[in-house]
């Protein structure tokens, strides 16, 4: 039996597993099916500190792998598929059939960001389409940048790129949006902001380059076709917490998302880090420092329950 499972090699995961092994724990990580989560697939990070000229996705979840692998923890190829957490001993199924047990989880399975599922965006993911403002927008200074979504969401990614880019086209398949009013009233008042009702977006421009050159449109009300001119394309039409396996044993919002008292879940012995318990922040550095609260609040649950 395990002392614990690490679900997840995202910051969250990865973190955890650098305190749990440093604490001679022995961590055993099973990676998903995305191993280094969503950081894989940005390509320069200039936003989480200690690197001062900024750093590549996958180098620094590489770094953060290697980290991690010195103070002893394992890894595992594989996605749980289901798993009995309720009790002492918590039982994982993988996707191989294997069955793990354990006396702590740690759960960092994070949240996938909701595509339109186009080939071309999916070829174009870190290379000019991404799902988040915060992380990438001072990318594109002085550029025209595009964004999808009707939410309010959508409205603060928009207002949010305006600080950098020197216009931001808000496209929206509907000829209203289903945000709040204020954050509506909010992103009308912009004078960068242009929003483009009834439209939808066809193909992202740029393939070839490997860089977004712009989208192609259809406005669904005339059937119209047309070309926008764009440097960045920003999707913010929202997330989808990895929890399935999870449901009907750890309490969640109507989103999916995992409800926690700091890193605790409603069961002993189950922790939570990372986007799969946030839907606020969603950073690679809050998700790091659930992971390390998550690792500790484990490391003190066993000392608990080994001299109960």
């Amino acid at each position: 039996m395990e002392n614990v499972i690490i679900i997840g090699t995202g910051a969250a995961g990865l973190t955890a597993a650098i305190y749990t092994a440093r604490a001679n724990l022995n961590p055993l990580v099973i990676e998903g099916r995305e191993p280094g989560g969503q950081l894989t697939t940005t390509t320069e990070v200039e936003n989480f500190p200690g690197f001062e000229n900024g750093i590549m996705g996958p180098e620094l979840m590489d770094i953060m792998r290697k980290q991690a692998a010195r103070f002893g923890t394992r890894y595992q190829y594989g996605t749980v598929e289901s798993c009995s957490l309720e009790g002492p001993v918590k039982t994982l199924t993988l996707d191989s059939g294997e069955t793990l047990e354990a006396k702590a989880v740690i759960i960092c399975t994070g949240a996938s960001a909701k595509y339109l599922g186009l080939p071309s965006e999916q070829a174009l993911i870190g290379y000019g389409v991404t799902s988040c403002a915060t992380c990438d927008g001072a990318f594109y200074r002085d550029v025209p940048v595009a964004v999808v979504g009707g939410g309010d969401s959508a409205m603060e990614e928009a207002t949010f790129l305006t600080r950098f880019a020197s216009k931001v086209y808000l496209i929206h398949r509907r000829g209203e949006f289903r945000a709040s009013q204020i954050m509506i009233d909010r992103m009308n008042a912009n004078e960068k902001i242009e929003v483009l009702y009834n439209t939808v977006v066809e193909e992202v421009l740029g393939v070839e380059e490997k860089s977004v050159k712009g989208l192609k449109l259809k406005n669904v009300k005339s059937g119209e076709s047309s070309e926008l001119a764009v440097d960045g394309f920003f999707l913010a039409i929202g997330h989808k917490p990895n929890t399935d396996p999870f449901k009907g044993q750890l309490e969640m919002d109507e989103t999916g998302y995992l409800i926690t008292d700091s890193t605790k879940t409603t069961l002993d012995g189950v922790f939570a880090a990372g986007d799969v318990q946030d839907s606020v922040y969603r950073q690679a550095i809050s998700a790091a420092g659930t992971g390390c609260m998550a690792a500790l609040e484990a490391e003190r649950y066993l000392e608990r329950t080994d001299h109960a």
